[in-house]
């Protein structure tokens, strides 16, 4: 799994490459939580590179808009594959954080 980020002027872009599983979650976690802003930006996970994301995954997705809702900012994610999509509708994520289409969708839809 990899992470490369990017800012936006309001919202931190992360791009995530590979698998999301238990092996590689805490990696995933502490690269996340390294991206976060202290001004109270916006995330915007895209997952177009990302094949395969496992419960332990979701759970760091979780931890994340929970900081991210502290510091009155926002996550999104984008372009998910159709599995993944699916794991999010099956788990509910889909109702917890929105999903967009792609990165433009996901920066609109935040409003930043």
């Amino acid at each position: 799994m990899e992470l490369s980020s990017e800012n936006t002027g309001g919202a931190v872009i992360v791009k995530a490459v590979g698998r999301v599983d238990g092996a590689n979650a805490r990696d995933f976690h502490e690269g996340l939580e390294a991206s976060i802003g202290a001004d109270g930006e916006s995330m915007v996970l895209d997952f177009e590179g990302l094949s395969y994301i496992s419960s332990a995954g979701l759970r760091v997705v979780l931890l994340v808009a929970k900081t991210l809702q502290q510091q009155s900012a926002k996550l999104a994610v984008c372009s998910l594959s159709d599995s993944i999509r699916e794991v999010f509708e099956i788990s509910g994520f889909d109702k917890i954080v929105p999903v967009y289409a792609d990165t433009g969708d996901a920066v609109s839809g935040l409003g930043v």
